[in-house]
C-alpha cells in the first residue's frame, strides 16, 4: 500500500503517513527501523505494510520493495 509522508521526527524515527483517501496514520520507531531507511520528508511517496490490527509496521520509499 502507497502512502504520503505527513511529519518525520528523526530524533524518534517516527511519524505519520497520508493515504490516499486522506486517512492519517501514525507510525513508530518499530516501523521506520524495519525498513532501510535513514530519513523522510514531508511530501515523499512511501510503502508501508499494515499489521493484522492496522497498524504500521514497515515503512521504505515507494522505489524500494517492502521487507519480508
Amino acid at each position: 500500500m502507497q502512502a504520503t509522508v505527513r511529519s518525520f521526527d528523526p530524533e524518534t524515527r517516527s511519524g505519520s503517513v497520508f493515504l490516499d483517501d486522506g486517512t492519517q496514520l501514525a507510525f513508530g520507531t518499530e516501523a521506520f527501523d524495519a525498513g532501510p531507511l535513514r530519513l523522510l520528508r514531508p511530501g515523499q511517496r512511501v510503502n508501508i505494510r499494515l499489521d493484522d490490527d492496522g497498524a504500521i509496521s514497515v515503512i521504505t520509499l515507494s522505489t524500494f520493495p517492502l521487507p519480508r
